[in-house]
């Protein structure tokens, strides 16, 4: 019996065991059957019909996507190449190619793409000169530099491992020129890549994730294919990733030759049972297009279609949700666009993270404080209650590391970790922080800047304004993660902080239908 379709006896049941894998972990994620389907359903009809057209798929994992590509050759091909063993030899041999991740899953490929793990075996459905067949894998070696690989930033205290371990060094991103891999041209790239590397932290903790899926992505575009299909996924969207450039977010942001996207909320609806926060995304990328993008996004069940330019607002983010373009568009007809850029928005009050600490002097290290204030111990230091047990307590004003100026203003501390924007609450809770106080890493410090001091007043009214339902919904579309830096502030706007402010004021403002506040309130529940 063989999974791969192509010698199913007739009126015989045939699961497909691809749909049974677990995922090894939420970095190397197994696609399911119907998901790499609905991903090979972007492409032209008219590719499977040509025998000239060439498949690449980087990131073999368990060859599904190839797998199924060959199923529609065999069919598309039947008037070209009538001879059902000629067209077998020359689809095997000429348009499906494959970069295995790791020697497990090239064994794993070679057995749902050929029926057999060694390709040059009388059981392979096309006969090799080698074992390998054209679903390749070659033990890679990251290559060092001061701690960390010059190709993934993977930690070599973390991943220099013996020989005959897997070093999870891919090749496809291990190397320069990814055309020299093959030495050939590809019309189609398609994959799920991995999705992160352990690159370790400077503070000792070896466990630390950076994302790598977009390394995929630059480096099929160096090939130069007619189309790019690949799922990954979605922080990126909002900026919420760690470890991608700006400037890649930029670029793809911008890039009109992205034709169709459809982007999942939940993660649960492509990946049953894993959980990837901020969801997951496949797209479509079409080298000689260029025009607006049929954006899907998939949500509690329903469907949503538009087409508009990946850069909504022209703000650098997606704007996934569609509840939350006509809100914003409401934000914009009141504020001008403007206030979209150059800090016109509430981030302009936010410090950057780490404000009195740096990466020598984090809470851990300043261990010596006190319980009550002294001579000595003068300035009051919030820390992290979960590590410490306590709320604040006193050190010397000689240990803060940096921003003396900022002590003494008046100013509103929020956690800067806490909460995602798939929760109800989004935020933790901010309190005001007095004259003569700093805090550690755990907070973002709002009000830091000595030449824009606020006054106690304007602290008092700013944490009220987080607390309102509208201002922690307009943080939620950007922030899909735990980490909340500054820039998920984006879209909330700048008010009067001479006076408090409700939701009711804020509906009222920004000309909200009772629809759109129902939304809101069903989404984010009160901060009491």
């Amino acid at each position: 019996m063989n999974d791969s379709g192509f010698l199913k006896r007739k009126g015989e049941y045939n699961p497909d065991v691809l749909s049974c894998l677990a995922n090894l972990s939420n970095d190397e994620v197994f696609t399911p059957p119907e998901l790499a389907n609905k991903m090979i359903d972007l492409l032209p009809p008219e590719l499977f019909t040509d025998p000239r057209t060439r498949f690449l798929d980087p990131a073999c994992k368990t060859g599904i996507f190839l797998r199924e590509i060959a199923k529609r050759l065999m069919a598309g091909l039947a008037k070209a190449i009538p001879d059902e063993d000629k067209r077998r030899e020359h689809i095997f041999r000429k348009q499906l190619f494959g970069i295995a991740i790791t020697e497990l899953t090239a064994l794993m490929s070679r057995r749902s793409v050929y029926c057999s793990k060694d390709a040059s075996c009388r059981y392979s459905v096309v006969r090799f000169a080698d074992a390998d067949g054209n679903i390749r894998f070659k033990p890679i070696r990251h290559t060092w530099e001061n701690g960390r690989c010059v190709f993934c930033g993977a930690s070599r205290k973390a991943n220099d491992r013996a020989e005959g371990l897997e070093t999870h060094a891919y090749e496809f991103i291990h190397t320069n020129d990814p055309k020299e891999i093959f030495n050939m041209h590809f019309d189609v790239v398609i994959s799920n890549p991995p999705y992160q590397m352990n690159v370790g932290n400077e503070g000792g903790n070896a466990s630390k994730a950076k994302a790598i899926y977009h390394l995929f992505i630059e480096q099929a575009m160096r090939l130069l294919p007619r189309y790019l299909v690949m799922i990954t996924p979605s922080r990126w969207m909002t900026r919420s990733t760690e470890g991608i450039p700006s400037e890649w977010v930029d670029k793809v942001i911008n890039d009109c030759s992205f034709k169709i996207m459809h982007d999942y909320l939940d993660s649960n609806d492509c990946f049953p049972g894993l959980d990837i926060k901020g969801g997951v995304n496949y797209f479509l990328w079409q080298k000689d297009y260029c025009g607006q993008c049929e954006y899907h996004l998939h949500a509690a069940g329903k469907e949503y279609v538009r087409s508009e330019k990946l850069n909504t607002f022209g703000a650098g983010v997606l704007i996934r949700d569609p509840e939350a373009n006509q809100i914003l568009e409401k934000i914009i007809r009141v504020e001008g666009c403007y206030y979209l850029h150059d800090s016109k928005n509430v981030s302009g009050l936010i410090s950057p993270k780490d404000f009195f600490t740096n990466k020598q002097v984090l809470t851990s290290s300043w261990s010596d404080y006190a319980m009550k204030a002294d001579k000595v111990r003068s300035v009051k230091y919030y820390l992290n209650r979960n590590i410490h047990k306590c709320v604040y307590g006193w050190i010397a004003k000689s240990t803060v590391p940096k921003n003396l100026n900022s002590i003494n203003l008046h100013k509103v501390y929020i956690p800067a970790a806490g909460g995602t924007g798939n929760d109800d609450q989004v935020l933790g809770r901010p309190f005001y922080g007095e004259p003569g106080s700093v805090c550690s890493q755990t907070y973002l410090v709002i009000g830091y800047d000595p030449k824009h001091p606020l006054t106690q007043l304007e602290c008092e009214n700013i944490v009220k304004y987080i607390h309102t339902r509208f201002f922690r919904y307009l943080v939620s579309i950007k922030k899909k993660t735990q980490n909340g830096p500054r820039g998920v502030y984006q879209f909330v706007p700048m008010q009067d902080f001479s006076k408090p402010w409700t939701d009711e004021e804020l509906y009222k403002k920004y000309k909200l239908t009772k629809e759109e506040i129902d939304f809101i309130e069903s989404m984010i529940k009160p901060m009491e």
